[in-house]
């Protein structure tokens, strides 16, 4: 078949200039206005008051499934044509939308503070609550830490022109910053920064370098406007932590990625214990360079040998094809749905946001994936991962809304046991060269490092820059010597001195999206969750496929530890899971030392 580079929002809606938007975004407002009064009604909840609870719960579960189906085609507008204001200004009044919805979730909590187990456990057994014990129980759990109700909307509404509109902006400079690339043969040409991450996954280094070098460059003429977002963002956090009693800022981080303080402190331990093997991977990349140590232009290189070309998309999607189809012939299946219903935005443009993504729409179940390619391994593996995560959203169709709220800590998994199953099929190939096998396994170790090192330098930044942000503003240099530190504490001797990226901090979306914090760590735990799942489909075959289905249905049920207890027999809780998972990269990185020198002689 023919490979659509552009995705059709159709089946979210016809146009986006139709009547059709402009009538759903008047009746989603006119809704959610009247939920908010009605719930400011609502009696806390007793035996008395229970109707009234079920009415409001099920009216707030319609609207906020609404509301996420108008924001997956808003947003996949946006990201698709930057430039274009009608998608922004649509982003502004969603956000507005969503404030007068937050004042819903505060009155609920508000009539679940005093409430007791027996009570909610009573209201949840009500026939059209099946399902949605768990969203009523974080409720009732976040009522503990939160402001009164007027207050609580009052935050709401100054979001819109605080922390969702210092987000917007970032998403605006991103959108229209651009860098002049020239390339080893002489030619020049502007570049938009959504380019510059699969540029630096180019098998000459010098293009590497330029991208690196002139992005930075970029990135550095809008620091100070970068830097004041991510201040504003982390000012308003810490205000709002001190009025609602949380006594640690990294406790929003854990209950937004539903998990308990234990689960992350273990996987923590264990990736920090891990972190050596991680970087011999590096070393083992550096050494085939003829350096002694990698740059950060290097991360997500291919090793330097004659068969490290760009993949085409059409190979690329016989690739990941063949890949689940060899051992998950449903996720194939999904794939090739994808492709022929044109779900899947890749072209390579200017006018685009940077990253990749998969936003679905809680409404219809459909989801849409979005990225650029250029044919880079990493462009192949991004594409295996985002289709990961409508494969998940494909296994929760028909879950009520309430139950589709997954954390990223479990989101994540999906999306990289996708990419686990497309790196070990490739590998599984017998007539793959020494070195095309090189470099499948120069991946793996590319792995390691992002999940083991790339990933908690993000952390450590982020951790010491609100920490340092309780005392007032971080300036940009001083951001720049956060990222730098961190960088240099986590990747050790594997990163060249004076080659680290410090201006990370400034490049990465992640830091700056408005509604979860700690947006770093939940890639981590699901690569290793994965990692681990990837290992118990080795050892049970096909058995094991049904288990994880049902881990996916289950990802908005309940906390990951009981999430994973229930459907694989895991613990999460325990070290010995998370230093199982760090170990299966031990074989991939030794055989990869061990192939390395043919494979540069071949």
């Amino acid at each position: 078949m023919s490979i659509a580079v552009t995705w059709d929002l159709a089946p979210l809606f016809p146009s986006f200039d139709g009547r059709e938007v402009g009538d759903f975004e008047r009746s989603l407002a006119v809704d959610v206005a009247a939920l908010a009064a009605d719930a400011r009604e609502l009696s806390d909840l007793s035996d008395a008051s229970e109707p009234e609870w079920v009415t409001v719960l099920v009216r707030y579960e319609g609207v906020l499934a609404r509301l996420s189906h108008l924001s997956t085609f808003v947003g996949c507008a946006a990201s698709a044509h930057a430039s274009d204001t009608r998608f922004t200004l649509a982003e502004a009044r969603l956000s507005g939308v969503r404030a007068e919805l937050d004042k819903v979730a505060s009155e609920l909590r508000r009539g679940l503070r005093t409430s007791s187990d027996a009570a909610r456990a009573k209201l949840c057994a009500h026939k059209d609550l099946e399902g949605a014990a768990y969203f009523v129980e974080k409720l009732a759990h976040e009522s503990k830490t939160t402001m009164r109700p007027e207050l609580e909307g009052l935050a709401s509404d100054l979001g819109v022109d605080g922390l969702d509109a210092w987000s917007r902006l970032y998403d605006v400079v991103s959108s229209k910053l651009s860098f002049e690339m020239r390339w080893p043969d002489g030619r020049a040409a502007r570049v938009p920064i959504a380019q510059r991450r699969s540029l630096m996954s180019d098998a000459d280094r010098a293009v590497r370098q330029e991208a690196f070098v002139r992005g930075n460059e970029a990135w550095a003429s809008v620091g100070d406007v970068t830097a004041a977002a991510l201040n504003h963002l982390g000012g308003v956090r810490h205000t709002l932590n001190g009025r609602r009693g949380v006594s640690h800022f990294l406790d929003v981080a854990v209950r937004q990625s539903c998990i308990s303080q234990r689960t992350l402190d273990v996987m923590l331990e264990a990736v920090a214990a891990g972190r050596a093997l991680a970087q011999r991977g590096l070393l083992v990349k550096a050494k085939a360079m003829g350096l002694p140590a990698i740059s950060w232009c290097d991360l997500e290189a291919p090793l330097p040998l004659a068969s490290a070309t760009r993949i085409p998309l059409e190979l690329g999607v016989e690739k990941i094809r063949g890949a689940f189809g060899g051992r998950y012939e449903k996720l194939s299946r999904h794939f090739d749905t994808l492709l022929e219903t044109r779900r899947i935005e890749t072209e390579a443009r200017a006018d685009k946001r940077p990253g990749a993504f998969c936003a679905p729409s809680d409404l219809t179940g459909d989801a849409f994936v979005f990225m650029t390619y250029q044919g880079s391994l990493g462009d192949l593996s991004t594409l295996a991962h985002e289709v990961g995560h409508a494969f998940h959203f494909e296994m929760m169709r028909g879950v009520r809304p309430f139950a589709l709220h997954t954390p990223m800590t479990l989101a994540e998994t999906a999306s990289t046991f996708a990419e686990a199953l497309l790196s070990e099929e490739l590998l599984a190939d017998p007539k793959l060269s020494i070195a095309e096998r090189a470099l499948l396994l120069g991946e793996v170790a590319g792995d390691a490092a992002a999940f083991l090192l790339d990933i908690p330098a993000r952390f450590t930044f982020e951790k010491r820059f609100y920490e340092e942000r309780r005392a007032g503003e971080v300036p940009v240099a001083r951001l720049c010597e956060l990222m730098t530190e961190a960088e240099r504490e986590v990747f050790g001797a594997s990163l060249a001195r004076g080659e680290e990226d410090p201006w990370f901090w400034a490049s990465k979306l992640h830091f700056y999206i408005s509604d979860l914090t700690f947006y770093n760590f939940p890639y981590t735990f699901g690569f290793l969750l994965s990692r681990g799942m990837m290992a118990l489909f080795a050892k049970e075959g096909p058995s094991f496929l049904p288990k994880y289905e049902a881990f996916l249905r289950s990802t908005g049920a309940g906390p990951a530890h009981e999430i994973a207890k229930k459907c694989i027999g895991e613990d999460l809780e325990g070290s010995a899971f998370w230093e199982g998972a760090i170990a299966t990269l031990e074989k991939p990185i030794a055989e990869l030392e061990a192939l390395l020198p043919s494979a540069l002689a071949s």
